[in-house]
């Protein structure tokens, strides 16, 4: 048998965890010499590779001096933490990747800190050494008070330092003299990781750390086997930690083990190995594959969603114009099939049968969901967000709240103060850190982040970095203000004109230009005094024979607002829906007649 090592690679958001992957598979050999391979190949899905965030961990392997590397590449974003703990499960070590530049950063901080409750071994890899404005010397103090910070054992204390640039594809244990590629980082992996503490005589016991799903195989179980040796064909019992009712029997349609980018079925294999299994119809995450009599697996808890959205059918007079499905049928069908892979993420069914309720761990998590759903030819419309609350023994109020580390140039540090301080946010720290940059710790009700984001990029050009972390459920903090802008509404439905745009563009910004097909209740714009107002967006103005050289020239319009996915969710308020096509977001009013509008405010 060969020697096996586990490792996850964890690291903040954009800090390289995909870039490295992508160079110890290329100099491990698993490519052939000739074969074309895209940058960033672990992401592969195209919201991963264009938003730049690995989403789903992936699993690959690489072969090292008759050393088997199983690498499992995790998503660094918070709002995808249940991932992240999960697959922690199946690796005996981790890589840490920081920044040469940016240092250890909070999700570092979340993930780290679930690494070390698993007591895993560390490597610390400063990447990007290669950067003009490096710190290398800084940020290795940054990660030891970190590692104290978390309270690091001696021997985790002692974890090796190595600096890299996965870019361009080295890694050594000198930040002055760089290496000329990633053998140090393979040696210092086979000598730090331990080889899997597993029983290779004991019973067979496998626990599902994640799900994978395909059209062919159906549902596909992906864990590391804790003892024993599994075979194809095997029958098993499943049991669960975490619900002591569960007792299936079950039997191994087929075995695979990871090899490079690819799954290869294999007749068996043994304890320490990181193996999918399929034929398994109904296997959930934490499930404990084993035979009758043994018990299953301890599994940690996946964190709570934070926030709720109601999916509906399309109802606008625009419906089913550009979707492939549109029914509630298909809507039901494909929040299943999420829940199936997506385990953070919960879906329950309403009094209608056109409408169902999404709960997430954050906006972010929701909206990458709307954004995929959109590509694959949905056409469905969501509600603004709400937070979810509890209530304590003696029925006092809580609601989710977050931490929120702020990186940004001192010049900025008013605004922020004054707009987090609005909705409730109370500043923790404040520190001095790195060329001009200060750093911000607030802590925020999850409600008062909703719709923040946008205008925090705004109000810093583009130049802050923020970052939320869920904290605990605490006493309602009390209302905060709701948005100051009002709606324009199209008055009827219509195609819009330069005349009826320019007449309307007095009273707001408008979301659309000429030539665009509007229906009454859609809204069109905003209004800056807060009231909501209907236009006429496609008047046309009055023929007459009177013609005045140069005025029909005039209509001077101004560029229409283009929102994002995640503007828009962050625009509407409780009476508005977003509808979400493959081509486009439109808002509108829940109630689209303008009487009816009336009589329901009355």
């Amino acid at each position: 048998m060969k020697d096996i090592r586990n490792i996850a690679i964890i690291a903040h958001v954009d800090h390289g965890k995909t870039t490295l992957v992508d160079a110890m598979l290329k100099q491990s050999g698993i490519f052939r010499q000739n074969q074309v391979v895209q940058d960033r190949v672990m992401d592969s899905n195209d919201l991963e590779r264009e938003r730049g965030i690995t989403i789903t961990s992936k699993n690959t392997s690489v072969v090292y001096n008759d050393t088997k590397i199983n690498i499992i590449d995790t998503p660094g974003h918070a709002d995808f933490g249940g991932e992240v703990e999960r697959v922690l499960k199946m690796a005996d070590g981790v890589l840490l990747l920081v920044d040469s530049f940016e240092g250890p950063m909070p999700q570092t901080k979340f993930v780290l800190k679930k690494a070390f409750e698993l007591n895993l071994k560390v490597i610390v890899i400063v990447n990007k050494i290669d950067r003009k404005d490096a710190r290398v010397d800084e940020v290795i103090d940054e990660v030891l008070d970190l590692f104290i910070e978390l309270g690091a054992g001696d021997e985790q204390l002692e974890a090796p330092f190595l600096f890299a640039s996965a870019r361009d594809g080295y890694c050594g244990y000198s930040a002055l003299e760089p290496a000329k590629d990633l053998h140090e980082l393979f040696d210092a992996i086979v000598k730090y990781i331990p080889a899997p503490k597993v029983d290779v005589n004991g019973p067979k016991k496998l626990l599902i750390s994640t799900i994978d799903y395909s059209e062919y195989l159906g549902r596909i179980g992906i864990g590391k086997i804790e003892s024993g040796t599994l075979k194809d064909n095997d029958s098993c019992i499943v049991v669960n930690h975490n619900d002591p009712d569960r007792h299936v029997r079950a039997k191994i349609a087929a075995l695979y083990e990871f090899e490079g980018l690819n799954r290869v079925e294999v007749e068996s294999s043994t304890a320490g190995n990181i193996v999918a299994v399929t034929g398994i119809s109904d296997l959930e995450i934490g499930d404990t594959l084993t035979v009758e009599g043994e018990s299953p697996i301890e599994f940690v808890k996946i964190s709570e969603p934070t926030i709720s959205m109601t999916f509906s059918v399309n109802d606008s007079p625009f419906a089913g114009r550009e979707g492939k499905f549109v029914t509630s049928r298909q809507l039901r069908s494909r929040l299943m099939k999420e829940i199936e892979t997506n385990v953070s993420m919960k879906i329950e069914e309403t009094d209608s049968t056109d409408s169902f309720i999404v709960k997430g761990r954050g906006e972010l998590h929701i909206s990458v969901l709307i954004e995929t759903m959109r590509r694959e030819g949905y056409e469905f419309q969501v509600s603004k967000p709400q937070v979810l609350y509890k209530r304590d023994e003696n029925g006092q109020k809580l609601e989710p709240i977050e931490e929120v580390i702020i990186d940004v140039d001192a010049a900025y540090i008013g605004s922020i103060m004054d707009k987090l301080g609005q909705r409730k946010g109370e500043l923790k720290n404040m520190t001095e850190s790195r060329g001009g940059y200060s750093r911000l710790e607030f802590e925020i009700p999850a409600r008062g982040l909703i719709g923040y984001r946008q205008e925090f990029l705004t109000d810093t050009r583009g130049e802050g970095i923020i970052n939320t972390e869920f904290k605990d459920f605490e006493p309602y903090k009390g209302d905060i203000p709701k948005r100051q802008m009002g709606s324009l509404i199209a008055f009827e439905n219509a195609t819009s004109t330069a005349y009826g745009l320019f007449q309307a563009q007095d009273r707001g910004n408008l979301f659309i230009g000429p030539g665009v097909e509007v229906y009454e209740g859609m809204i069109v714009g905003e209004n800056p005094k807060g009231l909501d107002i209907e236009v006429n967006v496609g008047k046309e103005k009055q023929k007459t024979n009177m013609r005045a050289a140069g005025s029909d020239e005039n209509l001077r319009l101004v560029p229409p607002i283009t929102m994002s996915l995640e503007e828009a969710l962050e625009f509407i308020e409780d009476d508005e829906l977003l509808e979400v096509t493959p081509n486009s977001l439109r808002i509108r009013k829940k109630i689209l007649s303008n009487q009816k509008r009336y009589k329901s405010k009355r």
